[in-house]
């Protein structure tokens, strides 16, 4: 021990130097041991944020076409609406009588209430 100086030690039969801020800037540090040390971790890292970016990008799609079709069936509802309220305006019977006659068919309105028949079985 006494033939290391200050600025190398060794660990694990390595060795080591203590000048980290010098280290870090030649990019000994950075390049040998925490990147290819933990390479494995760094890529399972990369691997989750490629996903994690992929997912927002799939949520955020689905929520757009699903707002598309929430707006489209608020379009086809009020159309509905308006579908069916004409056709309640057509079905009434001053306006079949209206139109029977504007086109001509030649049918006639009938004065007399329906009645019912009865048959008697023997």
């Amino acid at each position: 021990m006494a033939e290391e100086t200050k600025e190398e030690k060794r660990v694990n039969g390595e060795q080591v130097r203590e000048g980290f801020l010098k280290s870090i800037i030649s990019g000994s540090l950075l390049g040998e041991r925490i990147i290819l040390g933990n390479l494995g971790y760094i890529t399972l890292l990369a691997i989750l944020g490629a996903f994690y970016i992929a997912s927002r990008f799939h949520a955020e799609k689905i929520t757009r076409e699903t707002d598309m079709l929430h707006e489209e069936v608020r379009e086809l509802r009020a159309e509905a609406m308006a579908t069916a309220a004409d056709l309640m305006h057509l079905s009434k019977q001053s306006e079949v009588i209206r139109l029977v006659r504007e086109r001509g068919i030649g049918l006639t309105e009938i004065k007399e209430p329906p009645y019912k028949l009865i048959v008697r079985e023997k």
